[in-house]
């Protein structure tokens, strides 16, 4: 009994937080904080939603499939992400009016982002 009202509250939990970030994804201003939306809320309520699931499942397949759903979530999902802000701001992904900083561009300017390229040895 106590299990299946902590399995729903969690279940609640992540399906609110997958709500956030799809309001998320519609109301912020610029690639970079839709994308900021899309991942983290999302991930985390996916991780409670299938924290809820576990504790409902009885078949041994069943606990290794959603552990694996976990697992390829966290492991798609910032790499996605990274690689999706990347290539928006190396296209000229518009920022948004209101950013205050931009440090990406700061180091662009200074030879990438690990810094200065050190001259190449003849």
């Amino acid at each position: 009994m106590v299990l299946d009202v902590v399995a729903g509250a969690l279940t609640l939990v992540g399906a609110a937080l997958a709500l956030v970030a799809g309001v998320g994804m519609v109301r912020f201003p610029d690639v970079f904080a839709r994308m900021h939306a899309a991942t983290k809320p999302a991930t985390l309520g996916l991780l409670l939603i299938v924290i809820g699931a576990l504790l409902r499942v009885d078949d041994p397949g069943s606990t290794v499939q959603l552990l694996l759903v976990m697992f390829v979530q966290f492991l798609t999902a910032p790499v996605g992400a990274h690689m999706v802000g990347r290539a928006a701001y190396r296209a000229g992904g518009l920022l948004a009016p209101d950013t205050v900083l931009d440090e990406l561009a700061t180091a662009l300017a200074d030879g990438g982002p690990q810094g200065p390229v050190p001259p190449q040895a003849t």
